[in-house]
């Protein structure tokens, strides 16, 4: 596996399994076949409900430890100082473990510079190795950077072949934050799968459509979490180390970019308001 090395020094697999919209009673067997296929990085999220499955996964495989690189988050409900430390602890339980590798902001939302001052706090204790924010927009991004002591070490957005992100991963890489993809295949919409240049293009090298979805992201140093509940789709996502897009496959693939996103706009006032009052627990 290829990794990436964050701006303190975490090394973190460039590829790795997501869990987001995976029901609870699929996710402890889904995870079990991704930790066989190889997987070793693994993001979850308080939000989705699926963190215990994910942790008992986690301690019937056997894999070290140390061997993992396991990511939560933090929901909006949750933000500030006390509610972000209350947050980790709960997941942690969950989890089973005793630190994390990565722990993000899920939403740019509610008291997003107190959640961060007590991840600064929980790093600085070496409760967590690394933390990060997530579908953070370059405003919102660089205002925590420029107002904070530790500059995000990740920022997971929405970023596949119709939303590319390329600029923005420039912005990131100048201020040292490593961007990690959610969404790789924007969940089908565009007929991604059925695309004609990303169909004509998988031929050309013995690859599914998704390996080259996948390919794409990694070849532009893209952290990449693809999610899938068949053993068969795992063990296919996460064989893309074995070959190289050409210069003009990644061209083609270029041009399919319409700068926009494939589900909402974080700043819709109606998207707000409804992500931000949106409560995971009592």
């Amino acid at each position: 596996m290829q990794t990436v090395t964050l701006n303190n020094g975490t090394v973190m697999p460039l590829l790795g399994f997501g869990v987001y919209q995976i029901p609870p009673e699929q996710t402890e067997g889904a995870v079990t076949h991704a930790l066989e296929a190889g997987y070793r990085l693994l993001d979850t999220a308080a939000a989705y409900g699926n963190e215990e499955a994910v942790g008992r996964a986690i301690k019937s495989s056997g894999v070290p430890r140390e061997e993992l690189f396991i990511t939560t988050k933090v929901w909006v409900q949750d933000a500030g100082e006390e509610g972000t430390r209350r947050a980790f602890e709960t997941s942690l339980r969950k989890l089973g473990l005793d630190y994390l590798d990565l722990y993000l902001i899920h939403q740019p939302f509610g008291d997003v510079y107190g959640s961060w001052r007590a991840m600064e706090d929980l790093h600085r204790e070496g409760r967590v190795k690394a933390i990060g924010v997530y579908n953070f927009y370059p405003d919102r991004l660089v205002d925590l950077i420029d107002h904070n002591d530790i500059t995000p070490a990740v920022n997971q957005i929405e970023t596949h072949p119709f939303f590319q992100r390329s600029g923005y991963q420039e912005l990131m890489r100048e201020r040292g934050v490593q961007i990690e993809s959610w969404g790789p295949f924007a969940e089908g919409r565009n007929d991604l799968f059925t695309h004609p240049v990303l169909g004509e293009i998988g031929p050309e090298g013995g690859k599914s459509v998704a390996q080259v979805v996948l390919r794409w992201l990694v070849q532009r140093a893209v952290v990449v979490i693809p999610k899938s509940v068949r053993p068969e789709r795992m063990a296919e996502n996460i064989d893309v180390f074995d070959f190289a897009l050409t210069d003009d496959q990644m061209t083609r693939i270029a041009a399919l970019d319409t700068g926009s996103s494939a589900f909402f706009a974080h700043w819709d006032p109606a998207m707000v308001s409804r992500l931000g009052n949106s409560r995971i627990h009592d």
